[in-house]
C-alpha cells in the first residue's frame, strides 16, 4: 500500500490519549489540540458516539462551552471508512465505543495517521472504563488531567455519581456527577 509523504520523509503515524475524571477538561484539551493541528493546515476528521447528545447532536462541545464540528457515528466501525487523505483523527468519548475502537485506531496509526483520543479513564465506580485501558497500552502519548474536588479542593481523579443508579453509561453533567479526590470519593 502506498502512503503519501507527510510533510518531508514517510508519512508516520500514532496514538494519542487524553484521559481523566468528569470535568478534568478532557474535551477542551482535545479541541485545543485539533484546532493547533488545523491552523498548522492538516486535514483533520473528527468524531464522536452518535450517542452523545449532551451539548450538541453534531458538535463537540467543552464544559466551557468550546466547540469543534465533529461527525458523530453509530460505532467505530464507521470511522476508517470517513478517514481517506486524513492526516489527524480526533475521537470524544471514547469510553462509549466497544472494545472495536482499540484496533480501528491501531490501524488507522499504522496508515500513517495521528490520532487523539479524549475519554473516561475510570466509570462511576472507579473501575477502568471500556476500551480506554487498551487504548492507554497502546498509545505513545499519554496525559492524564485532574479536576478539582467539590468536597476538600484536592485535585480529583474520580467521578462520582450523585443518584443511585448502577447502569455504567449514564450521561450527565453538574446534575448527576462531581469530581472528587480519592478520598472524598471513596468516604461519600
Amino acid at each position: 500500500m502506498f502512503i503519501e509523504p507527510y510533510r518531508s520523509g514517510k508519512r508516520k503515524g500514532w496514538m494519542e490519549v487524553i484521559c481523566g475524571c468528569m470535568f478534568s477538561g478532557k474535551t477542551e484539551e482535545l479541541i485545543r489540540r485539533l484546532r493547533r493541528v488545523q491552523i498548522a493546515g492538516l486535514k483533520t476528521e473528527i468524531f464522536k458516539p452518535m450517542t452523545d447528545t449532551r451539548f450538541d447532536p453534531i458538535d463537540i462541545v467543552s464544559h466551557n462551552d468550546s466547540r469543534i464540528r465533529s461527525t458523530p457515528v453509530e460505532n467505530c466501525y464507521n470511522i476508517p471508512l470517513l478517514t481517506a487523505d486524513v492526516d489527524v483523527v480526533g475521537i470524544d468519548e471514547a469510553q462509549f465505543f466497544n472494545e472495536a475502537i482499540v484496533e480501528v485506531v491501531e490501524e488507522l496509526v499504522l496508515q500513517g495517521m495521528r490520532v487523539i483520543i479524549a475519554g473516561l479513564d475510570m466509570d462511576y465506580l472507579g473501575r477502568p472504563f471500556g476500551p480506554i485501558p487498551g487504548l492507554l497500552a497502546r498509545a505513545e502519548y499519554i496525559t492524564k488531567l485532574h479536576a478539582v474536588c467539590v468536597k476538600c479542593g484536592d485535585i480529583a481523579n474520580y467521578s462520582y455519581r450523585k443518584p443511585k443508579i448502577d447502569d455504567q453509561v449514564l450521561l450527565g453533567e453538574k446534575d448527576v456527577y462531581e469530581p472528587r479526590c480519592r478520598h472524598c470519593f471513596y468516604s461519600k
